[in-house]
């Protein structure tokens, strides 16, 4: 069994769509940062370095996602799904002239699903090649 640590709705797929076709390729960054609290920010790839502590916790829409190491420390034991929202969020973030903000949604991984993260591994840290 493999468990993916994030996932995406339906209306967030649908939004990622339509920013990289205006900013091309995409990059989620979650943190635990002080400005925008924990909400994940979408960077055109190559706007956002990526660090060796940050932890890669996989790609939605051909979108890495990276969460900052000492947010994933917290957040290990949690499924992230990214939906969007009405209401301005970061300046940062493509999203933010939309009108829309990107939001983490989450949940405890269940048994199963956590004795099947233990079998994979830890997640690696630092920038990952780029999806395909």
């Amino acid at each position: 069994m493999t468990v993916e640590r994030v996932a995406v709705t339906a209306a967030a797929e649908a939004l990622l769509r339509r920013l990289r076709e205006v900013h091309g390729p995409l990059l989620f960054h979650q943190s635990g940062g002080c400005c925008d609290g924990s909400a994940p920010m979408c960077f055109p790839r190559g706007e956002f370095r990526v660090g060796q502590q940050d932890v890669y916790l996989g790609t939605i829409v051909d979108t890495p996602f990276y969460i900052s190491g000492p947010q994933f420390e917290y957040w290990q034991h949690t499924h992230l799904t990214v939906d969007v929202v009405p209401g301005r969020g970061s300046g940062f973030s493509v999203e933010a002239p939309e009108g829309v903000r990107f939001l983490i949604r989450s949940r405890v991984f269940d048994d199963a699903e956590y004795h099947a993260l233990q079998q994979q591994g830890p997640p690696p840290r630092g920038p990952q090649p780029e999806p395909r």
